[in-house]
């Protein structure tokens, strides 16, 4: 029952979302929606940005169950933006209020962990330095975040998918070029 009263809680809330501002949503508007009390609410979440946090922190952590490994970035990458895209006003909505920054913190966390996967996969027991390896990751996760941060900024309006897929083609290879030149450092 915990978990159904929660869940209902969480998608009054999106369907509010997809209505309105976060701005203009009170708890009120959602225990209405859902039909359940303000002490309901308020024994799930401290209030609407830690509702906001919770729902956003697990999306990232349900992207990352679905992919253990990462054998391509734009993979996951395009994961995020068809998540996004399938709430569109109500990410937009969160991305452009005051909580806009519990927004990011999943962004990075769900780039860390894609770049971290990855990098890892294409090491393959190849020998780089801890410091190198913490350059390329913060590097690689840092030009994710700022591509999907940046089509957020500007409304999700161009079409980022050919977008991801045009960068992944133009930079293929690059990660096993910078391995390679951090491996004849540590020699």
């Amino acid at each position: 029952m915990a978990n159904f009263t929660k869940k209902a809680i969480r998608e009054s809330f999106v369907k509010l979302l997809m209505e309105k501002p976060l701005s203009q949503i009170t708890v009120k508007d959602i225990v209405t929606d859902c039909g359940v009390n303000r002490n309901t609410f308020y024994y799930y979440f401290e209030d609407i940005p830690k509702l906001v946090e919770d729902m956003v922190m697990e999306d990232a952590e349900d992207l990352i169950r679905s992919y253990p490994t990462v054998e391509k970035i734009e993979d996951c990458l395009m994961e995020v933006v068809e998540t996004a895209l399938s709430k569109k006003k109500a990410v937009f909505h969160i991305y452009n209020s005051i909580n806009r920054e519990i927004y990011e913190q999943y962004l990075w966390k769900v780039c860390d962990y894609v770049i971290d996967s990855y990098v890892t996969m294409v090491l393959n027991g190849r020998r780089v330095s801890d410091s190198d390896l913490e350059v390329i990751k913060k590097y690689l996760s840092s030009v994710g975040f700022g591509i999907i941060s940046g089509w957020l900024r500007n409304g999700m309006d161009d079409d980022i998918r050919s977008t991801l897929v045009r960068i992944c083609e133009i930079k293929k290879g690059m990660v096993e070029q910078m391995i390679s030149r951090c491996e004849e450092s540590v020699r």
